[in-house]
């Protein structure tokens, strides 16, 4: 173990990858081969270290990302295995927003699935550097090349292949490293036994091998000027294995080339070598720039870099209830030394908090620690007030400075929820509450006009598993409604609409007059406020006229313009891509307030957006569906003569179709067990949300007479 403070040895990483890729089974022989645990488990026993919830254990999926730490060659790797499954997307989102690396893993056989593609949109979106981990090796129609030539057509990465496999689908006994042109054999069961020797011309992979090398070398010098000077000078042959190593390490922590290695995960070959990469190539926190932050005081920027000597800022990232110790806050340390019974200010959200204790997480054990410097994460107790992307910073620092926060998904289902028994209402509400807390994706409302308590999330497993969690751990018996569809609502055509709000309110008039206009935008555009009241203009010699409208008053009319688009007019959802215009106005003195033009407006755009076309808008999900080909055209059929899909492609994999669709959310409630009856339980599928689209006017009329209950 190397010392806590040496920030050069710390690798913080996270393991991401599609549902079923094989990352907590890669994670499980992480902590093998690191001595943390003694045991491999394995997903399919329910016995994993990293998958320690019922729920997880019983479905044989990651459902919250499990931190942990271990050693390899004296480096500190603290690491996060996330979750695959879409509707879980915010725990791949929080760990990547505190992560220096991630280890991308791929399935050998399907390659870049969609799920992937998110996961590697959000590393992307936060700069974070990755190697990939091509698992599944002794997989029937694994091929290595396949998944990387994907890399390059579906995610725009660059990949730099550093090991080819010895062997394919069951012949698959270890790997070539091109780096240093040696065979990597495993010769136990266990995977702890492996030798290396020379791969020399008499070897039948010497020619592949050779040739892969010069490729590799290309690939990194396309990206790292160093290793292009010496390739010019010397060829391929004529880079130094030192140079080599440190052009794909400046490459990868550049974001410029992604490093590729394969394995095989459950029968416990790769792992070493990949826990190699993980120390050559991914960076340490002081490889990442310095940390941006904004004072509190006057929004200036300042630099924060990873160091002990450092005030301290760290971001809470997670929040996890322990039924013994409370909440427990995730942090990770970009700066400073945070110590157990500090006295910390919550910047986010201007509260002070004590840390009575400093846990190290090894995902559901802890071990307590008396500080967490610098690049490293720990959990605190104590800490009431912080939530999930708040800053923490010593009360006594002078500097009050904040960090970003998290971009978190809307939801795009929900349920009715309600105890079975007046009696457990209050505990129900608590239990909500808590779940809000830890997973700041699922929200819960109370409907204005039904009284239900709403709880909304990503998905039906998402709501599924929130509600089994309360049965279980709150011990609240509830009644849950039928999922249902968070729709948006917008306007089909421009309007121009003028407003006079004239009211006596407590004995005093309240006055206002404006013109506002209002516009569609383009999908996905969000909402726009324009003011394009014109600024009075002095000519020579005449006095500066009046504005039409003061500064607060307009204020006043963006505000309520905010207001109205929280509610539209067909089903109460929010009003989306719309741009609000401000064309006119007027006011009395002494009759008009900020209040009245805020009335005015509020009042004037709900007015407006039930003559300006109101449209129905709704989540579309992209769909993946693989199905064998006797099913294919029953799958296809179903998916768009009666879910109103869009079949986007096809194409063969390993004996099955799989096949490629959009389809809107209100047809895939329940499409799970459909599709297990239509197939025989031979075909699967995986989705995630894609865009918000116009829903048919037909379909419209339908949905809102339903909803209203006419």
């Amino acid at each position: 173990m190397q010392p806590s403070n040496d920030i050069a040895a710390i690798r913080d990483i996270g393991i991401m990858a599609h549902i079923d890729a094989g990352k907590t089974t890669t994670t499980e022989r992480v902590l093998f081969y690191t001595g943390i645990s003694h045991k491999m488990g394995e997903v399919h026993d329910g016995n994993t270290v990293m998958d320690f919830m019922e729920q997880e254990q019983e479905r044989g999926i990651t459902i919250t990302s499990a931190a942990t730490t271990c050693f390899w060659r004296g480096h500190r790797i603290n690491l996060i295995d996330t979750p695959g499954h879409v509707d879980f997307t915010i725990e791949v989102e929080r760990s990547l927003r505190v992560l220096d690396g991630a280890v991308a893993v791929f399935d050998a056989v399907a390659g870049v699935q969609p799920q992937t593609e998110t996961v590697w949109r959000q590393a992307e979106r936060y700069h974070v550097p990755r190697i990939a981990f091509v698992n599944k090796m002794d997989r029937v129609g694994a091929t290595l090349d396949r998944t990387v030539e994907m890399m390059k057509s579906v995610l725009h990465a660059h990949p730099m292949v550093v090991q080819i496999p010895n062997g394919l689908e069951s012949a698959f006994t270890g790997v070539v490293d091109l780096l240093t042109m040696e065979e990597i054999v495993w010769t136990d069961d266990s995977g702890t036994q492996f030798t290396r020797k020379p791969v020399t011309e008499e070897h039948e992979l010497h020619t592949e091998a050779v040739l892969a090398r010069e490729a590799l070398v290309e690939s990194v010098a396309e990206v790292d000027d160093e290793t292009m000077t010496v390739f010019l000078e010397a060829g391929a042959g004529g880079v130094p294995l030192d140079l080599l190593k440190a052009g794909l390490r400046r490459a990868t922590i550049a974001n410029k080339g992604v490093a590729v290695l394969c394995g095989t995960a459950l029968k416990n070959k790769g792992i070493q070598p990949l826990l190699d990469a993980v120390v050559d190539y991914l960076p340490s926190p002081l490889d990442m720039p310095p940390v941006v932050a904004r004072r509190k005081a006057d929004d200036g920027e300042v630099q924060r870099h990873a160091a002990v000597d450092q005030p301290l800022l760290a971001l809470a990232f997670k929040v996890v209830h322990d039924p013994h110790r409370g909440p427990l806050v995730f942090l990770r340390v970009y700066s400073g030394v945070l110590k157990v019974k500090d006295a910390i200010q919550n910047v986010t959200r201007d509260r002070k908090e004590r840390v009575n204790k400093l846990l190290q997480v090894h995902a559901n054990k802890m071990q307590e620690i008396d500080e967490v410097s610098a690049g490293n994460i720990a959990a605190a107790v104590g800490l009431r007030f912080t939530t999930t992307g708040d800053t923490v910073v010593l009360a006594t620092d002078r500097e009050q400075v904040i960090l970003p926060g998290l971009e978190i998904p809307e939801p795009v289902i929900f349920r009715a929820i309600e105890a079975k028994s007046t009696a457990d209402q209050a505990a129900l509400s608590e239990a909500l509450e808590r779940m809000q807390r830890e997973d700041p994706s699922f929200t819960v409302r109370v409907d204005a006009d039904s009284g239900q308590t709403l709880m909304a999330g990503q998905g039906e497993l998402h709501l599924e598993i929130i509600v089994d969690r309360i049965a279980r751990e709150a011990r609240v018996p509830t009644n849950v409604g039928k999922p249902q569809v968070a729709y948006r609502e917008t306007v089909g055509s421009p309007l121009n609409h003028p407003i006079e709000y004239d009211r006596e309110i407590g004995g005093k008039r309240q006055y206002a007059r404006i013109v506002l206009e209002v516009v569609p935008r383009e999908r996905g555009a969000g909402n726009s406020f324009v003011n394009l009241i014109p600024e009075p203009v002095r000519e020579r010699g005449q006095k500066l006229e009046p504005p039409k409208l003061l500064p607060d008053m307009i204020a006043a009319v963006r505000e309520g313009a905010t207001d109205a688009l929280t509610r539209g007019p067909l089903l109460g959802y929010p009003v989306v891509d719309v741009e609000v215009r401000l064309k006119d106005g007027a006011y009395i003195e002494g009759d008009s307030t900020a209040v009245s033009f805020r009335a005015a407006a509020t009042m004037g755009l709900m007015e407006a957006f039930e003559k300006a076309g109101p449209r129905l808008l709704e989540p579309v999900m992209k769909v993946e569906v693989e199905a064998p080909e006797d099913y294919t055209g029953h799958v296809v059929n179903d998916l768009v003569g009666q879910r109103r899909g869009r079949v986007q492609g096809m194409e063969p994999l390993r004996g099955l179709q799989v096949i490629d669709a959009e389809v809107p959310l209100a047809e895939m409630v329940g499409y799970a067990t459909a599709l297990r009856s239509a197939t025989q339980g031979r075909a699967s599928y995986t989705m995630h949300f894609s865009h918000y689209a116009e829903v048919p006017s037909d379909r419209q009329a339908e949905i809102v007479t339903r909803a209203r209950g006419y």
